[in-house]
């Protein structure tokens, strides 16, 4: 995530999606949440936010650029983002805020998450309020257990519901494709689907130091994306879009978060495409690279 102050009453801010490189669920907790396994990877396709100081007048005001399906009531995140550090820090001021949505919605990148994070990041740019970037992403973990991540490096294995950082530095030269197809999948039903009790636990895996691209990917072939299984049932398309992918020449090809975007990993630029054919269906492809930048405010 950047940051460029443009006045003293304004900033832009622009915030990376994010893929999951594998993903366990290790167990359903006491508090309802899941605890999960997971090495995360921001990368190059960025939501733009710029927020402007609405001065004396409390309530946030989310415009978008372009036409898109995002709500723009209370329940967006950035609301909620805007709404809670309003509630803890007293803000006496508004915002408002211009959206250029550049990661799908509800689609495993944590789009929403990261734009929230943007959010509580220009609050503490704005409004001049002492906090650290753990602290920014302790507030986040109360909206979306995504959202601490977005004040990591770009790269880390994430653990508990979100709340267990610790940031790696595995190897990332190398692309990706991301795909993107046009079903809905919940993340609620996502969890619901695995069946996991209370008592269940598995252990998590643990991955081997990588020097080298080749060796991070043979690694990352030991594990997996548990709800990948679950939902190659449901959508047959998933199927077939990792299949296009590794025909395509990715090394591995894997669905993220709780999809339905599947990533292609590749060692070498991948031919620049807009959409892509899997089967009888044409669908939107995008290329990207793995950002690993600290959180910096320009």
């Amino acid at each position: 995530m950047f940051a460029k102050r443009l006045t003293t009453d304004s900033i832009h801010i622009g915030t990376p999606a994010k893929v999951n490189l594998f993903l366990q669920v290790l167990g359903k907790r006491p508090d309802g949440y899941h605890d999960i396994n997971s090495l995360f990877q921001a990368v190059s396709l960025f939501d733009r936010l710029k927020f402007t100081l609405v001065k004396g007048k409390p309530g946030i005001q989310i415009n978008l650029t372009r036409p898109s399906k995002l709500e723009l009531d209370d329940s967006n995140l950035i609301a909620q983002a805007y709404h809670l550090m309003q509630d803890r820090f007293g803000l006496e001021s508004g915002l408002e805020v211009e959206l250029e949505k550049n990661i799908p919605i509800a689609a495993g990148l944590a789009g929403g998450s990261a734009d929230a994070a943007a959010t509580i990041l220009a609050c503490v740019a704005l409004f001049d309020l002492p906090l650290s970037f753990g602290e920014m992403a302790e507030l986040g973990l109360e909206i979306g257990s995504d959202l601490p991540f977005f004040f990591t490096r770009g790269q880390a294995l994430i653990g508990g519901r979100g709340e267990k950082i610790t940031q790696t530095d595995f190897p990332t030269d190398y692309w990706l494709i991301l795909v993107t197809p046009n079903i809905a999948i919940s993340t609620g039903t996502s969890y619901a689907a695995l069946g996991l009790g209370l008592t269940k636990a598995a252990q998590p895996f643990s991955l081997n130091r990588s020097e080298t691209v080749v060796g991070l990917i043979d690694n990352l072939r030991q594990t997996g994306n548990d709800f990948e299984e679950v939902h190659l049932r449901s959508f047959p398309i998933l199927g077939r879009i990792k299949d296009g992918l590794l025909d395509d020449g990715a090394l591995l090809a894997r669905m993220s978060g709780s999809g339905p975007t599947v990533f292609g990993i590749y060692m070498d630029a991948p031919v620049l495409v807009s959409n892509m054919k899997f089967g009888q269906d044409s669908l939107p492809a995008v290329v990207v690279r793995p950002v690993t930048l600290p959180v910096r405010l320009l």
